[in-house]
Formats: structure tokens, C-alpha cells, sequence
């Protein structure tokens, strides 16, 4: 830290009756009134340097032997202008970062110029404040805090501007090149010098944003100001910028869900305490969406962890709609990152009783699902969600220009690690018996199905559904089944379902004749059903041992949809009575569907598709169980 004197007479201030004086041998003949404190002084000292004084003293009417000077506003308080009388007499006072600005202030007011004296005292303040101050990296960031308590004479003065273009300075510059001070910043300086001085290592420890840690201690007001001059220098990367952010937050912002959950505790108690835990609450917030706003534009500056936690942050402080769709977009350009913790937002809204803010994870999908160019083997995008990316700010259109030109593997493999996330995601969230039906299959059909190589994390997140609501009527347990595809179940999730009595029982047939034609496929043999189906069937009044007629080989077949079986889709294709009866009904429950669910109705039409040849073999092996049964 640099320092100044400034005189060289000792301090013979003192303190009698509440009043401060100076010893001397001449009486005092000026009373000077500062905030509440008293001084008996004398005028040739303070006149001589003071312009201020001079006009108030012609002014007064009062007695030229004992004078009373009023000055109610005096910046710095008394602290400052002891500082300023002190000089006045020769007596010596040092100067530093801590009090330059209430010295600089305290002297502009009382108008200690050069016009009044040679050598006066903001004369050598400015001197000090430009030759020492400025070029110290820890001198400029104490000064800049100290602004905080005269903010509009720092600015009128332009020392707050000054503070913050020298900091920024000295971020963009070269390391070797800047006074550091501070205890962190003059480690990383040793560390640097201890190794020959190289070049690397300098650009290295420049690299690791060694200033971001000093400027953690501005306020936000401050912080967000010195922060745009950084940027607006365009010499910082950009994910150096985002450590910085994140250094900040997690000094400004630290156990968020502790103080609301104090906050909640306390609406109950006194008005002055709720009062406190508001005006609390404001200033997390306006620091939260300043942050918010610093966030650099390119992709990846920042972790997806840490925009995700900035989001909980802001859905538990209540911040503005604009910060949370802003904090939501990003996240979606890099929601591969994340992880399922990240995506468990707590609800803190008292108008529904749900757990999560499953809201805000779908806004998130449908950014993410927007960003980026599909795979070849998915449909060719409309143009509707090329106008909405051109729709985007004009902050993100370069970064979204180069992100679209990335190779197609590279959007196909972040779909593949976003189609898990979410399965996963849906198992945490469907345990929650206040999630509606309609926003978990929402965020489910949200994944394109190119995305899910196998429906068995899926499968599990329907299952825990089910078992958390069991209330679910027999239409109901249907919708939510046509989001799952049991031909992408594994041979495990396969016997699981064939023995969940919670799914509608034609899934289970789906299953079961899916397994069945896929061992038929793979060339094995094509057994009796399992005892466990068979348990599972009588139980719904269907007797195992009375097969369906053959499946029909002569139906056609739609290429894209080789996996329908006709057969069992229309009660009249078999010969069990009972299994007619439970399918007929079926469909017309099936036919009975809300108008917003027409839609999907098309992806339920094809129940279970086999291959032509597995149908000849389940006709041909079933006709020859038949036989032989009858036999016997």
C-alpha cells in the first residue's frame, strides 16, 4: 500500500469539554461547527488555504473575535476536516487509499485550490492520487471500495471512473507490468519470479485470472461496472470472465435456500424483521441479475453447474422473468453437461404443490432441442425453428451462427447424453404425487425418438409414476403408456413389465409377443409362454393354454411401420372369447380420447409390429402346440 505525508509540525489537537482545539499560544478566534462537533481554531491557518471560509467568514454578522462557522454537510465528517485543519496548520497527516477519498472531498468543499495557495491541498492529493494510487492494484480497488460512502461527490469528482479504467487497465495489461499488492496477487507474482521470469509462466499465471479473487470484494454496483470495462477491453477470454462470475457468486451469494427458508420463519414474527428479511432478499437479487447480465455470450464460458445453481438462485429470490429465460437458454445450449441434481429445481411457489419447477426444465429442453442442427437420421428441420434461432438476441448471433456449423455427430451425441438426462430426471420428479399426468409425458415427448437407443430408463420413470399414483384411472394409465416403445426394452425390463400388474394389459401383451418374436428372430426357439405371463393373464380372466388364432401374414405393412400387429388389434382376429372381450374393450376406451390427445393417437395405432417371417413361425409353432395339446 502507498502512503503520503504530508507537514511536519506534531499533532497538538486535543479534546477539552467536548470541544477540540489546538495548543497554541495565540487564542482562538474562529468556532467551526462539523456534525456536531466543536472547534476552536484559528483563522490566518485555515483562511489562508480554505476560498470556502474566507466567504462564509465576510458573511457573517457575527463578532470578528469569536466568528461560528456552520458546516452541516461536510464530506468525510469530522475525521476529514481535522485532516484538512491539520494541514492547514503544518501538522503532519498521511494519506493512503483508506482516506484519500474523504481527504479529496473534504478539500474540494472547503475549495483548497491552487487560486487560493500554491501548493494546496488538492493540489497534492491529485498528485498523489494519480502517480501512486492509480498505478497500485490494491490502492485502486481501496479507493474504489472506499467511493461507497461519498458516491456522488466520487463521481462528481470522477475519482470512482478513474479507479475503475486504472483496475480494467491492469487486467488487460501484463502482469509484470501492474504494482500488485495484495496478499493473493503478490503470491501469484513470487510464484512467477521464482521460475526464472520465464514468458510462459507469466502468461500462464494471467491465464488462471489472478485478479478475479481481489475484485470479489467490490460491491455489486461497483463489481458490475468494473466488470463491463473488462469486457468491453475485448482482451479477457471469455471463460476467464465466467471464473470471475463464479468467484463472486459464491462470495455474495452463499446459502440462498438457509435465508429464505429463515425468511419464511420469520413472516410470522415482528414487522421490523420481516422488513429486514425483504430488503435482504432485494439485495441478493439485484445482485443475482447483475450477475446474470455479465455472463459472456460464447458457449461454455461457464459451466452448466453453475448456471444451473444461478438458476435456483434466482427461482428461490423470485427474480425478474427476463433472468430466468435468460439463465434457461443458456443452460440449454449446454444441457448435455449437466447432471440430474443440477436439474432439480425445489419449487418455492405456494399456488401449486408440486416439488419441482418442472417448468423450467421443459423451458430448458425446448432451448436446448432449438440450438444446433439435427442428425441425418432424424426428419430435416422446418423452417419455423430456423426463424426462431434468427429471432434470438443479436447478442448470440455470431455464437449461434458457428454453433450451427458444427458436424451433425456432434448434435447427435449431445441428444443421446440429453435423452438419458431426462429419462433419468422423470424417475426423480415422478415421485412427486402432485406432478400432473399431462407435464410428465410432456417432458418425456419433449426427446425426439431417434434420441433413446432403449426405453428402459423410461420404463422405470413410468413405473415409479405409477406406484406414486395410484389413483390413475384405466384411459389415464393408457396415455401414458404410448410414450413408451417395448421394442426398445431390454430383455430384463421386458420380463419386469411382463409382471407389473400397474400397466394396461395391452402393454403386457406387447411385451410379451415382442420377446417372443425376438427370439424367434435371433433363431431360437419359440417356447410356451413363462409361468409368471400365464399368472398374469388368469388373473385377468384369460386362459393361457387357449392360443390365439395364427397372426395374418397378408396384411400390408407400411414401411416405416413393420411392427403392427393387426391381428391382435381387432377382437375378431382370434378365438380366445375372453382375450377378445379384454381387447375389444380396450379399444373402446382407446377410442374414447380428449381432443389434445387426437394427436398422438396415430403413434398408438401400431401396438406391436412383427416381422412377416415371425409371424409365420409363431403360426406355424402355435398351430403345432395346438396339436399336439389336443392329442393328449
Amino acid at each position: 500500500m502507498k502512503f503520503m505525508k504530508l507537514g511536519s509540525r506534531p499533532d497538538t489537537f486535543y479534546t477539552a469539554e467536548s470541544v477540540r482545539t489546538i495548543s497554541s499560544e495565540v487564542s482562538s478566534d474562529i468556532i467551526i461547527q462539523v456534525k456536531g462537533t466543536r472547534y476552536l481554531l484559528h483563522k490566518f491557518p485555515l483562511l489562508s488555504k480554505c476560498s470556502r471560509l474566507q466567504r462564509l467568514c465576510s458573511e457573517s454578522s457575527d463578532s470578528p473575535q469569536h466568528q461560528i462557522v456552520q458546516l452541516p454537510e461536510f464530506p468525510g465528517g469530522v475525521e476529514a476536516f481535522e485532516l484538512c485543519a491539520k494541514f492547514c496548520y503544518g501538522i503532519t497527516i498521511t494519506l493512503s487509499a483508506y482516506n484519500i477519498v474523504s481527504s479529496r472531498c473534504a478539500a474540494e468543499y472547503l475549495q483548497m485550490t491552487e487560486d487560493v495557495e500554491k501548493g494546496n491541498l488538492i493540489y497534492k492529493l491529485d498528485v498523489f492520487f494519480n502517480s501512486c494510487i492509480l498505478n497500485g492494484w490494491k490502492d485502486s480497488i481501496v479507493t474504489l471500495q472506499t467511493t461507497k460512502a461519498l458516491p456522488l461527490w466520487s463521481e462528481e469528482l470522477a475519482i470512482t471512473s478513474r479507479c475503475i479504467e486504472a483496475i480494467a487497465s491492469k487486467v488487460l495489461s501484463h502482469p509484470s507490468k501492474v504494482s500488485l499488492s495484495h496478499s493473493h496477487s503478490r503470491r501469484v507474482r513470487d510464484d512467477v519470479s521464482s521460475c526464472n521470469g520465464t514468458e510462459s509462466l507469466r502468461h500462464k499465471s494471467a491465464s488462471r485470472g489472478w485478479w478475479a479473487e481481489d475484485l470479489a470484494d467490490l460491491s455489486i454496483d461497483l463489481y458490475w461496472r468494473t466488470m463491463i470495462a473488462i469486457k468491453s477491453g475485448g482482451k479477457t477470454p471469455s471463460n476467464l470472465i465466467g471464473d470471475a462470475l463464479k468467484i463472486y457468486a459464491s462470495r455474495w451469494l452463499p446459502n440462498i435456500r438457509k435465508n429464505v427458508h429463515a425468511k419464511r420463519e420469520t413472516e410470522s414474527d415482528s414487522d421490523e424483521d420481516s422488513d429486514s428479511a425483504s430488503e435482504s432478499t432485494s439485495k441478493h437479487r439485484l445482485l443475482l441479475e447483475s450477475i446474470v447480465s455479465l455472463l459472456p455470450a460464447e458457449k461454455g464460458a461457464v459451466s452448466c453447474s453453475f448456471l444451473l445453481k444461478l438458476l435456483k438462485a434466482a427461482n428461490i429470490l423470485k427474480a425478474s422473468a427476463s433472468s430466468k429465460v435468460e439463465l434457461a437458454t443458456r443452460v440449454g445450449l449446454q444441457l448435455e453437461e449437466a447432471s440430474v441434481n443440477d436439474l432439480l429445481i425445489r419449487s418455492v411457489s405456494r399456488t401449486n404443490n408440486m416439488m419441482y419447477e418442472v417448468d423450467l426444465v421443459m423451458t430448458i429442453l425446448e432451448q436446448f432441442m432449438l440450438q444446433g442442427q439435427s442428425p441425418p437420421t432424424s426428419p430435416p428441420r422446418s423452417r419455423l425453428t430456423i426463424e426462431r434461432r434468427r429471432s434470438r438476441s443479436a447478442e448470440n448471433i455470431n455464437f449461434e451462427f458457428q454453433e450451427s456449423r458444427r458436424s451433425s455427430s456432434a448434435s447427435h451425441s449431445s441428444k443421446l447424453k440429453v435423452a438419458k438426462l431426462v429419462d433419468r430426471y422423470l424417475q426423480e420428479v415422478a415421485r412427486d404425487v402432485n406432478l400432473p399426468l399431462s407435464k410428465f409425458i410432456a417432458l418425456a415427448e419433449t426427446i425426439p425418438d431417434f434420441a433413446r437407443h432403449d426405453h428402459d430408463d423410461l420404463y422405470r420413470a413410468i413405473d415409479i409414476y405409477l406406484k406414486a399414483h395410484p389413483e390413475l384411472n384405466k384411459n389415464e394409465r393408457k396415455r401414458l403408456c404410448r410414450i413408451l416403445d417395448c421394442k426398445k426394452l431390454s430383455m430384463e425390463a421386458c420380463m419386469h413389465a411382463a409382471q407389473n400388474e400397474l400397466l394396461p394389459l395391452r402393454v403386457v401383451v406387447q411385451v410379451l409377443f415382442f420377446e417372443q418374436a425376438r427370439a424367434a428372430a435371433a433363431g431360437g426357439k419359440v417356447t410356451d409362454m413363462p409361468s409368471n405371463i400365464k399368472a398374469l393373464l388368469t388373473a385377468h380372466g384369460i386362459d393361457p393354454s387357449k392360443h390365439t388364432a395364427p397372426l395374418s401374414t397378408t396384411t400390408s405393412i407400411h414401411a416405416d411401420d413393420n411392427w403392427s400387429v393387426s391381428g391382435f388389434k381387432s377382437p375378431k382376429s382370434t378365438k380366445n372369447p375372453t382375450l377378445r372381450m379384454k381387447l375389444a374393450e380396450d379399444d373402446l376406451d382407446a377410442n374414447v380420447v380428449p381432443r389434445d390427445e387426437i394427436g398422438r393417437t396415430s403413434r398408438f395405432k401400431g401396438l406391436l409390429a412383427l416381422p412377416t417371417q415371425p409371424k409365420r413361425m409363431f403360426s406355424k409353432l402355435w398351430a403345432t402346440n395346438r396339436t399336439a395339446t389336443e392329442k393328449n
